[in-house]
């Protein structure tokens, strides 16, 4: 019996010898090959790998889902740097067989349950119903189950989203403060019980902002009446247009320090002597004659007395003795300032000039008074 059995436990140990070497050289093979799967709400599948120990290399890719056929080639590569990166496929709810080869050379062998790497769809159809300070979140429901319909929120005042979730896609969110303007974005995720860890939750819905039941752009200015706030910009420009100005005030002040310093100001002469260049063109001998002319008579004639009392004419008496003449002819002497006496009687000998200080300039004596001038 042990001699019958002998040829068949050798055959048997030679195959399984044979699987298990073929198993680690692809697993050695494969070592520096990272291999990545997701499977996109069961309708396709992405195998994507990271040939860094195969640089400058196309790898190719073959798969099936019936286990024991034979494999397909990947007709439907992705590339990275003009070399295979990845293959999509078209998926299922159902076991992946796949290898890796390089040329003849198998890298990868494995065979994976594709709902372990699901990502579900985004929600769609993402309706907001609002009851006083609730709203009622509802979508369409994935045609598949064991998924959390999540729904997020915010204002503006919060720094965090607040999460609500459920089994269903009909989600209420409450307690909301109907002033305030909120953010709300939605995804599905999957339970780790059905489906593993390796699995995805889905991208987030497009975020919209909604207050008082009202869709609105943005919630980053809300209406209605708010605390005004002196505006900085208004602050800033004020502060620099001040400062501005006062240097501008400042710079002239000293511009003009320093041209009074430089060039000195020039009286107008058409302040105090008026009408020399309007009468008389400049000409000041003109103006001074016509001037001198003018005033007594111009005073006379308004009835207007001179403030200054009137001067006293200069006289002039020449002291010159003569020769004595006969007693027959009588003196003779040069009378000044006085006519001779009517009806011929004889004439009186000069007398000294009074009445105020004599100023003598060579031959000539001059009496001067307090109300006196001299003209030369």
């Amino acid at each position: 019996m042990r001699q019958q059995l002998r040829p068949w436990a050798a055959a048997t140990v030679l195959l399984l010898g044979d699987l298990v070497a073929s198993r680690d050289a692809a697993g050695a093979a494969g070592e520096g090959l990272q291999v990545h799967i997701t499977c996109f709400n069961f309708e396709t599948v992405q195998v994507t790998w990271n040939a860094t120990g195969h640089p400058g290399t196309n790898l190719t890719f073959f798969y099936t889902f019936t286990r024991g056929a034979g494999h397909r080639p990947c007709t439907n590569y992705t590339l990275w740097r003009g070399h295979t990166s990845g293959c999509l496929l078209a998926a299922r709810d159902d076991i992946l067989y796949f290898s890796i080869r390089n040329g003849s050379r198998l890298l990868v062998s494995r065979s994976q349950w594709l709902s372990d790497y699901l990502k579900p769809g985004s929600p769609k159809d993402v309706h907001f119903r609002w009851l006083q300070e609730d709203v009622l979140v509802t979508c369409s429901d994935l045609p598949y189950g064991g998924l959390l319909y999540e729904v997020q929120y915010r204002s503006r005042f919060d720094a965090e989203w607040e999460s609500r979730e459920a089994t269903t896609c009909n989600v209420t969110v409450g307690g909301l403060d109907t002033q305030k303007c909120y953010s709300f974005r939605t995804r599905v995720k999957t339970t780790e019980d059905q489906y593993g860890p390796h699995a995805t939750p889905s991208d987030w819905s497009q975020v919209t902002h909604w207050q008082r039941a009202e869709l609105r752009d943005s919630c980053e200015e809300e209406p209605g009446p708010r605390r005004t706030r002196f505006p900085k910009f208004i602050l800033i420009s004020s502060s620099v247009t001040l400062l501005t100005l006062c240097l501008l005030l400042l710079s002239l002040w000293r511009l003009q320090r320093v041209k009074k310093l430089l060039v000195p100001s020039v009286p107008d002469p058409k302040g105090k002597f008026p009408g020399l260049f309007e009468q008389h063109q400049g000409n000041f001998q003109a103006w001074i004659a016509d001037t001198q002319n003018v005033v007594v008579p111009l005073a006379k004639a308004g009835g207007l007395e001179p403030e200054t009392p009137p001067e006293e004419a200069l006289l002039i008496h020449l002291l010159k003795t003569e020769p004595e003449a006969p007693a027959s002819s009588g003196p003779a002497c040069l009378q000044t300032g006085e006519e001779e006496a009517p009806g011929g009687s004889p004439q009186l000998p000069p007398q000294a000039p009074q009445g105020g200080d004599t100023v003598f300039l060579g031959d000539f004596a001059f009496v001067m008074s307090d109300n006196s001038y001299m003209m030369l």
